[in-house]
């Protein structure tokens, strides 16, 4: 895919990796939207992306929108297609975490996560999707997590939503590959953004300990890894250390809970 002239969609534009990949969707030549909650973000937001845009013809702009639900997306999408036409390219980026024990985390923030990570990411697609397959062409990309792949202490409820997008990508992988979609899943690493300022408040010292000292991407360089393996087409893609980590998972099976175990037992020896 090049993406010049690309009609781009990024849920969770207004910051993170989301305003990263539209800022350098929008160097590249695309016709780049953001959707997001605070008008005050996306307001800021777009006029960093029209700052790197390459041309005043690229279409831009943003959508306020609550992915949790259902019609606010669904007339978000309507309201797009109508300024600029059925999208090419729709990043799933909106996300939300709080780690914690399982048993200190309220219910109310499984509820939480869920409803923005997963089924936002399911609304997002249910409404794009229709007008996609009538045009027989688009292309599909989900923001999961390395804990949407590996069971990562602290993060029951994060990872149980990143989990479902995981699933999801695959089953719709497969069904939409002959349909003329290409979905991608992305399992980024720790980047430095608000989120994971926001996160490190509330990790258990189990949870610090494992991170260890590895130092974040940064949200730019993350977009970037993102970018080009979208344009080669790839299924998974695999930033920074979430390859190692998914490589490591494949070839110990079973063995990587022994692992994590051994890892859990040295850190709280160590707190």
């Amino acid at each position: 895919m090049a993406f010049e002239n690309v009609i781009a969609v990024i849920t969770g534009g207004s910051s993170g990796i989301g305003l990263a990949l539209a800022k350098q969707l929008a160097a590249q030549g695309a016709h780049v939207w953001l959707v997001a909650r605070d008008e005050e973000k996306l307001q800021a937001a777009l006029s960093s992306v029209q700052e790197a845009t390459l041309s005043s013809e690229q279409n831009c702009g943003y959508v306020k929108a609550d992915v949790s639900l259902y019609e606010q997306v669904e007339q978000a999408f309507k309201e797009i297609s109508e300024k600029a036409g059925t999208p090419d390219l729709v990043i799933n980026s909106a996300g939300v975490v709080h780690p914690g024990r399982f048993v200190d985390l309220e219910l109310e923030k499984f509820h939480w996560m869920m409803d923005i990570n997963y089924f936002g990411t399911l609304h997002t697609i249910k409404a794009v999707l229709p007008a996609m397959l009538s045009r027989g062409s688009g292309y599909l990309v989900n923001i999961s997590s390395a804990a949407g792949f590996a069971g990562l202490f602290g993060y029951s409820a994060y990872g149980s939503s990143k989990y479902a997008v995981s699933g999801l990508s695959d089953v719709l992988r497969a069904e939409l590959k002959p349909e003329g979609i290409t979905v991608s899943i992305v399992f980024p690493p720790d980047t430095d953004t608000p989120q994971l300022a926001y996160e490190n408040q509330f990790k258990p010292p189990e949870t610090k300990a494992l991170a260890g000292a590895a130092k974040p991407m940064t949200a730019e360089q993350v977009a970037k890894l993102i970018l080009r393996d979208i344009q080669r087409g790839k299924y998974l893609i695999l930033p920074g250390d979430t390859k190692l980590l998914f490589k490591l998972q494949n070839l110990l099976g079973g063995w990587l809970y022994p692992l994590m175990d051994f890892l859990i037992r040295n850190a709280r020896r160590n707190h």
